[in-house]
């Protein structure tokens, strides 16, 4: 189940964010705090987003998935995702609202290939979409990862 790769405290919502710098911040933060990634591994998603063609992270439906190289400081294989009520533009770009954004970090390939499977079926699931859009609140968004499809 997709539940058992977010720690306490990596699920979130907030009404918004200043941009998606901001929303690389929190999403990675608690990783960081939780001594899962180093802080080089949210530079590395930061510079992956800047260059042409960084939004390829976004997914559709408002959802995207942040991840660099595990060797760009992954401790710990885990997840962590922000919910906002406001949708963000991913690379300024008006072609990507976000407003379900994940934050991937996988120590090694066999992880990275396992989890990025698990989430990307949980993901393709239109209720599971649908769900992702609504959620309100962290609590909602606990129950969909933890009621996966």
């Amino acid at each position: 189940m997709l539940d058992e790769y977010f720690p306490e405290g990596t699920v979130m919502y907030r009404d918004g964010v200043a941009g998606w710098e901001e929303a690389v911040d929190a999403v990675t933060a608690p990783l960081v705090d939780l001594g899962r990634i180093k802080p080089s591994y949210v530079e590395a998603i930061k510079a992956s987003i800047r260059k042409p063609g960084g939004t390829y992270i976004d997914l559709g439906q408002g959802i995207a998935m942040a991840h660099a190289r595990p060797e760009a400081g992954v401790v710990t294989t885990s997840l962590s995702v922000l919910k906002v009520g406001r949708p963000f533009l991913l690379a300024n770009s008006q072609d990507h609202p976000i407003s379900t954004f994940f934050c991937l970090a996988a120590q090694d390939s066999n992880s990275h290939l396992s989890l990025m499977q698990s989430l990307a079926t949980f993901l393709s699931d239109g209720t599971n979409q649908e769900r992702l859009g609504k959620a309100a609140n962290v609590e909602e968004l606990r129950t969909i990862l933890k009621e996966e499809r």
